[in-house]
């Protein structure tokens, strides 16, 4: 059974998330151990209580991850939508869908290294209206 083309941006971006997510407790794990914090005697609570109590640069990572797991939802939903309606093979949708995650990775390298808040809003309004072309082709599909 053939499968849709826009799928791959998907498993791209899911991949995308795994490196971050390894990148995330490659650098907070250290900086833990560097702030004085023994992860063996903490209980419940969230990584943001971690902010300002280790390095901020190490946070960014955590931020991000976080990130990645909010606003892609919908770029999930919309691409396998797609692909159900049979127009995960047309070339605007899957150029959307491969900007959207190219944006993704670039707001990503942004916030985990210098963090300037001006480009990242930047990279993110454009994956929204990446996210936005892709809402409405899916909208102008199930109109057809």
């Amino acid at each position: 059974m053939p499968h849709s083309p826009i799928l791959a941006p998907i498993v791209a971006l899911v991949a995308w998330t795994l490196i971050m997510q390894i990148w995330l407790y490659a650098t907070r794990i250290p900086a833990m151990k560097r702030a004085g914090i023994d992860i063996n005697g903490l209980k419940g609570g969230h990584g943001r209580q971690l902010d300002g109590r280790v390095d901020e640069r190490a946070q960014w990572k955590a931020h991000n991850y976080n990130h990645l797991l909010e606003q892609p939802t919908l770029f999930y939903a919309i691409t396998i939508t797609l692909a159900l309606l049979g127009a995960g093979h047309e070339q605007p949708a899957l150029a959307l869908a491969w900007a959207y995650v190219g944006l993704r990775i670039a707001h990503s390298l942004i916030q985990a290294t210098v963090n300037i808040v001006k480009w990242r809003f930047m990279v993110f309004g454009l994956a929204s209206l990446c996210l936005l072309g892709l809402t409405i082709i899916a909208g102008l599909t199930l109109l057809r």
